[in-house]
């Protein structure tokens, strides 16, 4: 342990996702070398972040104005709504260049475990956005884990008294207990393009 304010920043930092005690420790310590400047413009951006940053009020993505990028592209096939867990695996499709319709971030998976039900989700603003726009094809893109399937699952069982609506899933391919973050472009592509009805 180290004393003070060196020990309570390694403890925060530790907190952060994917961020174990080690680099925790190595991060403190990157920054406490660091210039001054460098510092300056990390706690700059922290605070623009904090202060800046909203969640898109129609498919809760990050965004810096009430309706993000993809939201506001009139390019965009509404037809099809590809639902994710995180704004990060918004990203992932991207990257893909598969898919050209919208999407619906729910803010997380069920979780039942960690306290996180549906009503902890965006799930209502996914009904009502399917009961309130011309929506023809749901893909569920939930991560390939426990949880995402569940999510799936749950998913698949509320969308199906929807008349007229498809409802897909990735097709295999991306490995069991993985995120879509950090599959390739090319496997999440074909994931996207050889999706399964449900």
């Amino acid at each position: 342990m180290y004393e003070g304010v060196v020990q309570d920043l390694i403890d925060e930092l530790g907190r952060l996702p994917g961020v174990g005690p080690k680099s925790a420790q190595r991060i403190a310590f990157h920054l406490l070398a660091a210039d001054p400047a460098d510092i300056g413009r990390l706690q700059e951006v922290l605070g623009k972040v904090k202060e800046g940053v909203q969640f898109c009020e129609i498919c809760g993505n990050v965004s810096e104005q009430e309706n993000c990028r993809i939201c506001r592209d009139v390019r965009r096939d509404l037809s099809m709504i590809c639902v994710v867990e995180e704004p990060k695996d918004v990203l992932a499709v991207e990257r893909t260049r598969e898919f050209r319709g919208r999407y619906h971030v729910l803010g997380g998976a069920l979780d039942p475990l960690s306290g996180i039900g549906p009503e902890q989700l965006r799930m209502r603003e996914l009904l009502a956005r399917i009961g309130g726009e011309e929506v023809t094809e749901v893909i569920i893109a939930t991560d390939p884990n426990t949880e995402g399937e569940a999510t799936a699952t749950y998913l698949v069982r509320m969308l199906r008294d929807f008349p007229g609506l498809s409802v897909t899933r990735l097709a295999s391919g991306l490995p069991m207990g993985g995120d879509l973050e950090f599959a390739d472009e090319l496997t999440l592509g074909r994931a996207l393009s050889g999706r399964r009805a449900l």
